[in-house]
């Protein structure tokens, strides 16, 4: 399984792509992927057949996942885009911003 820095729920920005300077919240992370699902970036039309009775079918616009390191943290403190790195305080490793250093 890879490694990923990133959460669910963190603010990102787009690094590259159609989307290219976008930010949004993490929706949904697939760790065996390498791939995140950010709100209102990478937005498909899906075709969808009516499975029930009285269900509408039609096309649906959704995001669809993209790879994580196409997205880079945004810091809440100096509000940039940054790297993350870890620093152990007592018995808990915490997530640290590597442009202004402070904890995210």
């Amino acid at each position: 399984m890879n490694k990923m820095s990133i959460k669910k729920d963190d603010l990102v920005v787009v690094l590259s792509g159609k989307d290219k300077g976008k930010q949004g919240k993490i929706l949904t992370v697939l760790p065996k992927e390498s791939k995140v699902i950010v709100e209102n970036v990478n937005i498909v039309s899906r075709h969808t057949k009516p499975r029930k009775q009285g269900e509408e079918g039609g096309i649906i616009k959704k995001e669809a996942p993209i790879y994580a390191c196409k997205v880079q943290r945004v810091c809440p403190k100096c509000n940039k885009p940054t790297r993350i790195g870890h620093k152990v305080e007592g018995d808990k490793k915490v997530r640290i911003c590597k442009k202004c250093g402070a904890e995210i």
